[in-house]
């Protein structure tokens, strides 16, 4: 099955895998996490103080704790970069196994951050390090 937020190609296998592990925590700790790795795509660092504490309840090991980071860093990151709208993408994650409830917080951070995020992917683009600050030489 394809979908928009992997650039409609199937989804990578080890997504599949970290949805059921980003599923062990509740709604509410999701959107908390959402938030913090959103604050790290943006440039603002990541608390990981913080991301310990919110999947402390759900036992997570080391190993889990940056296997969710990094699904949500390539959830946001993907989808921003291909465009896609909020309800798609909380339709997509669903499909793939995300409970509702976890899908309606990342969805609602995700579509805060939307525009600031594909700036800042833009910004930070090797396309753009060299067209966008006036730099037309190609080397």
């Amino acid at each position: 099955m394809r979908f928009r937020f992997c650039g409609d190609l199937d989804c990578p296998d080890w997504v599949l895998a970290e949805i059921s592990t980003l599923a062990k925590i509740s709604s509410v700790k999701m959107k908390l996490l959402c938030a913090q790795v959103l604050k790290d795509l943006l440039g603002e660092g990541i608390d990981y103080g913080k991301v310990a504490k919110l999947t402390a309840d759900a036992k997570f090991e080391s190993g889990d704790v940056k296997a969710s980071v990094a699904v949500l860093s390539f959830i946001f990151s993907s989808a921003a970069k291909h465009d896609v709208d909020s309800e798609s993408l909380s339709s997509e994650l669903q499909q793939l196994g995300l409970p509702k409830e976890h899908t309606t917080g990342l969805c609602k951070s995700y579509e805060d951050k939307h525009a600031a995020l594909q700036d800042k992917l833009r910004e930070t683009s090797l396309r753009c390090k060299y067209f966008c600050q006036g730099q037309d030489k190609h080397y």
